[in-house]
């Protein structure tokens, strides 16, 4: 018996007892906490309806490039740190640290500004006080998350939808 299954969001292969979510009486499996979170989410983003692919089953890439200011430049060590922890992420294309701003390539299918924003606070932690602060949010979680939200397939619903 094969003990791998392959994760919907990202496609690695995994163990069956990796991180698990049940979505309408199926158990999925994923490679981390991050592609579990992108499923539960917006599921019919990776697995679709009857009779329409979800976007992921279709192949599709969503390419964002997203560009953080620092108040100041990272030294050569910190950005070295940051895009270290950046590019273990799923779904990250790029990353370039040039004087102070940060740029990162990702597909947003697979990761969000969110959730790279969580991770740079992350790292701003190891890399001193005050790092965190000094990032300076755009508005972009609000418009993902429509973008996103306009992508999934959702089921028929009329007349001719089989429901009761």
């Amino acid at each position: 018996m094969d003990s791998s299954t392959e994760d919907p969001v990202c496609g690695m292969q995994v163990s069956r007892d990796s991180f698990t979510l049940e979505h309408l009486g199926i158990r999925y499996v994923f490679c981390s906490q991050q592609c579990q979170e992108r499923f539960k989410a917006n599921p019919h983003l990776y697995i679709g309806v009857p009779g329409k692919k979800a976007p992921k089953q279709e192949g599709i890439e969503i390419i964002k490039q997203r560009r953080f200011r620092l108040e100041q430049p990272l030294t050569d060590a910190e950005a070295a740190i940051l895009a270290q922890a950046l590019g273990a992420m799923m779904g990250i294309k790029h990353i370039a640290a040039e004087g102070n701003t940060i740029s990162i390539t990702y597909d947003l299918i697979q990761a969000t500004a969110e959730q790279i924003e969580t991770r740079i606070g992350q790292v701003g932690t190891q890399l001193g006080a005050g790092w965190r602060e000094r990032l300076q949010r755009g508005f972009v979680h609000y418009f993902e998350e429509c973008e996103v939200g306009n992508l999934e397939v959702t089921p028929h619903r009329g007349p001719h939808s089989g429901a009761l």
